[in-house]
């Protein structure tokens, strides 16, 4: 069987079409009739189905009897009669105040609805925030304090109508790889189109772009003033749509009139030919017919995204390019479904249909729409305020939904002091082992992708209804089902009819809802329903009641008739702040710190981190520096080093790249205390954030770097036997999964560890371990037991007097388990012998022996660059060595004919050969 969904990564909002049996989800496929992405799939996108595993999902409630107790397994009418007796406790003694939510951009619209309809019209508090605060905030302020609205006035199809594209602290090759496919088609299309990006890294985007514009950390503001002062200078504004259009420019203009692209490039860093470099993208942009603008986190989490967004919305508005195909500024969404969230209101500081707290008639127009007293005027709790507010003991009760704090936040230390400073904690959550979990006083069994009906709206605006393919397993429940049946016990509890709030019995209902609230609203969708999303397509709004579907160009884009969503209709300019980054880096913390993600993982790893081959391109949490850098402390590439920041420190591993420049480096945010010792990059960032958007300064933070003395080393790797059938592939994949999940908790004795699956067909879980002192033999001897390397099947080798132990597990002729401690120069090679499932007869010698480089035998295939078709870093360099370009790598090996994420660094690889 066949059933619609879309993907729950990323925010363009692929189509996916999940293969089932009714019963368990047995593959995916892109959608080939859906408008997002025509069939194409990311590598994270393409092994979802890999993800419905049952291994770590919660399947019933947990509830625990008091602090310092386990939790236990009760039923869902206890859970939800423990959850409604605490909130309504603290409300009763301390006010609506003292309780918050804190809830997901991957929740579906429906869920958001009733979880907004919940706290801001039963409960009477707008303590309800999402992690979409740490997304997408800052270009929500910008979008609303230049055009009027949080409304994206772009489309996809504009990537292959513009002439020049600006892409601006974003790395959409990576985080965005559908999109970003659809923009090398239109370059490779018309060559003459123009693709600037700024990003301070040479990332596998900006590798691809006819000019880098390599700027400092918080200098983007600085950038496009210079270019605005290079637009005027030159005659490329349009004077004629800023006097019909727009206010507030002679402002602008005054203030950049000194900003010089000399002045620019000397703020920005950009060297000696960054003044030169600052007129031709100014010129690019500003002869373009056409001209667009793309932009994500690397402008808004800073501690002025707003005004970074605004800064460059003011190109596409001086411009007059927008409104027009081709043009705009065009916010990619980071989550699947933030902007569905922001529809309904689902943040402190919002109300449904894009409706304003801070004004009093939106306020009543909601009371009225769902037939309560009033709406509450007091802001409410963004998320930083929200968890500073648990930490001081104002939040008394606090639900958390469909997201990962403790790992996602920044100060982490600050953040779990919080959770377990707050007196009662609910979870709402599909899998048991989140970095949250351990603090939950009560968990609740969500249901997970595939798993519940909805909608969804992507960067586009574009709504996709989502339909369940199989039950949720065990007790799990759909999100807005869990709400409503909570809404329904408190309500009797505080003194409110729920009843009549929350009487639906299907999504349909609460989506039909939702839609009459946007009815006269800038996003109007009251011509949308179920029935026309299911015989229609998905579709872009505003979709007005007596809308035609088929007239889909009229939705495309935004201001074509200039007339902006502000009160006058005009868009507005803003003097943004010449301010940098909320730290600066001086002789004690002298490394610039960026952040960002990785290819083929996603946020928190719950759902990626269950799929050993999404780690074949990246195995292990690092830190990237510049080759000079790590020379000048004394570090060689692969070492281990203490990254420290005035907040905290976290050991990785060191490696030089040449995409990063003196003075900078760079951690991806995926990893936390499931994968390491450590919180990873959040135990280092700080919480200083945005005034107006309240998003924290994620991107960007000062720390030192040292070699980490830590000389006691242990590589553990467990594999299964494995049979080629897919039942017993899956469960090879499951009992790695597990093994990892038990693995866990052992992360924390160490000074460094590090856990990873790996392989594709046979996974394995790989354990890398550094410690100040020798390893205790009673340790090694669990951590054996426990990974069934302590019976006959196992060859061991000990030296005492060196403390070098080492075991290897071989059944059926194949290497199933090692253990090396003490020394562990053949981890590597070693490893791919694990994984590939290389017949050890010819290895049996070898494998306890102290070598780095692989005998003969063995097959080191290295690191995989196309996830798709499996070909690794040692395949593409032998075909070019040979001869082969491009064009022959990809008809010969077929590597990047897939979903194409690895592309870009395929054409790399080629040119440094």
């Amino acid at each position: 069987m066949k059933t619609k969904a879309t993907c729950p990564y990323c925010g363009v909002g692929c189509g996916v079409v999940i293969e089932h049996d009714g019963r368990r989800v047995t593959g995916v496929a892109g959608d080939p009739r859906h408008p997002a992405n025509f069939g194409r799939l990311c590598t994270k996108g393409a092994t979802l189905h890999l993800t419905t595993r049952p291994e770590s999902r919660l399947l019933h409630p947990e509830l625990r009897p008091a602090r310092g107790l386990a939790r236990e397994r009760v039923g869902w009418d206890t859970a939800i009669a423990t959850a409604a007796e605490r909130f309504a406790a603290a409300i009763d003694e301390h006010g609506p105040d003292s309780v918050a939510f804190y809830i997901s951009g991957q929740l579906l619209t429906e869920d958001y609805y009733v979880f907004n309809k919940l706290v801001k019209g039963l409960i009477g508090t707008n303590n309800l925030d999402s992690n979409s605060r740490l997304c997408m905030s800052s270009a929500v302020a910008a979008y609303k304090q230049t055009l009027g609205a949080d409304a994206p006035p772009c489309s996809y199809e504009d990537f292959a109508l513009t002439d020049c594209v600006l892409i601006a602290g974003a790395n959409p090759a990576y985080a965005h790889p559908v999109a970003f496919r659809r923009i090398e088609d239109a370059k490779a299309a018309r060559p003459e189109m123009k693709l600037i990006v700024v990003d301070p890294r040479r990332t596998d985007t900006a590798a691809t772009a006819d000019l880098h514009l390599a700027i400092l950390p918080g200098t983007d503001i600085w950038l496009y003033n210079a270019m605005l002062n290079v637009l005027l200078w030159e005659g490329l504004v349009d004077n004629a749509f800023i006097r019909a259009h727009t206010d507030g420019f002679a402002a602008l203009r005054d203030h950049v009139r000194e900003v010089t692209p000399a002045v620019a490039a000397e703020v920005c860093g950009l060297g000696t030919r960054g003044a030169d470099d600052i007129i031709t993208a100014a010129r690019w942009w500003g002869e373009a017919n056409a001209a667009m603008s793309l932009w994500c986190q690397g402008l808004n989490q800073s501690t002025h995204g707003t005004h970074n967004g605004a800064a460059l919305i003011a190109l596409s508005l001086a411009t007059g390019k927008i409104g027009r195909p081709g043009c705009g500024p065009f916010s990619l969404t980071g989550q699947p479904n933030a902007m569905g969230g922001r529809e309904v209101g689902g943040m402190a500081n919002l109300m449904s249909g894009h409706r304003d707290l801070a004004n009093a008639g939106h306020r009543a127009e909601v009371a009225r729409l769902w037939g309560v007293e009033d709406v509450p005027a007091k802001p409410g709790l963004t998320a930083i305020e929200l968890f500073d507010a648990a930490h001081d003991g104002r939040i008394k009760a606090l639900w958390i939904a469909c997201t990962n704090p403790a790992q996602s936040l920044p100060e982490q230390q600050r953040l779990r002091e919080a959770l377990a400073r707050c007196d009662f904690v609910v979870l709402q959550e599909a899998y048991c082992n989140t970095e949250t979990a351990p603090f939950a006083d009560l968990l609740l069994p969500a249901a997970s992708w595939g798993e519940k009906e909805g909608t969804v709206t992507n960067s586009e605006r574009r709504i996709t209804h989502v339909h369940r393919a199989v039950a949720p397993p065990g007790e799990a429940k759909p999100d807005w089902r869990i709400v409503c049946d909570f809404a329904l016990a408190l309500g009797p509890r505080i003194g409110k009819d729920a009843e009549k709030l929350f009487p639906y019995a299907s999504p349909a209902d609460i989506f039909d809802e939702h839609a009459a609230t946007t009815r006269g609203r800038d996003l109007d969708i009251g011509g949308l329903s179920y029935d026309v999303l299911d015989s229609a397509g998905p579709q872009q709004w505003p979709f007005p009641e007596g809308a035609d579907a088929t007239d889909a160009a009229s939705r495309a884009r935004l201001y074509a008739d200039g007339r902006f969503s502000t009160p006058d209709g005009r868009a507005r300019f803003v003097v943004p702040t010449q301010a940098l980054t909320a730290e600066r880096t001086d002789a004690r913390y002298p490394l610039a710190l960026t952040t960002g993600r990785l290819r083929d993982q996603w946020h928190g790893m719950s759902r990626t981190g269950k799929v050993a081959q999404l780690y074949n391109h990246v195995d292990e949490a690092r830190i990237e520096m510049n080759a000079d850098d790590l020379a000048l402390r004394g570090i060689e590439s692969g070492e281990l080093v203490r990254v420290k920041s005035r907040r905290g420190d976290v050991i990785l591993r060191a490696a030089a790249s040449a995409e990063i420049r003196s003075g900078q480096a760079f951690v991806a945010m995926h990893w936390g205390t499931n994968t390491l010792n450590s919180a990873g990059a959040n135990a280092v960032t700080l919480r200083a954030s945005d005034p107006f958007s309240k998003q924290p300064e994620l991107k960007h933070a000062t720390v030192q770097v040292e070699k980490a003395e830590l000389p006691f080393h242990a590589l553990i790797m467990r594999g299964e036997p494995g049979i080629d059938d897919r039942d017993d592939g899956a469960n090879a994949a499951g009992l790695a999964v597990e093994r990892a999940a038990a693995l866990a908790p052992w992360l924390e004795r160490f000074g460094y560890a590090s856990l990873a699956l790996a392989g594709r067909d046979h996974p394995a879980v790989v354990l890398r371990i550094a410690h100040d002192r020798p390893i205790p033999p009673a340790w090694l001897a669990e951590l054996d037991m426990l990974l069934g390397l302590d019976d006959a099947h196992c060859v061991t080798y000990s030296d005492a007097r060196r403390g070098i132990t080492k075991r290897a597990r071989i059944e059926n002729g194949f290497l199933v388990g090692l253990r090396l401690t003490g020394e562990t120069a053949a981890a590597a090679w070693l490893r791919d012998v694990l994984v590939e499932r290389q017949p050890a007869a010819d290895l049996r010698r070898w494998i306890l022996a102290p070598i780095a480089s692989p005998p003969a035998a063995a097959k080191s295939r290295g690191r995989i660059i196309c996830n798709c078709l499996d070909v690794s870093e040692r395949d593409i360099e032998s075909a070019v060595a040979g001869g082969a370009g491009f064009d022959a790598l990809q008809a010969k090996l077929g590597c990047g004919t897939g979903c194409g994420a690895c592309v870009p660094e395929i054409r790399r690889l080629v040119a440094q050969a």
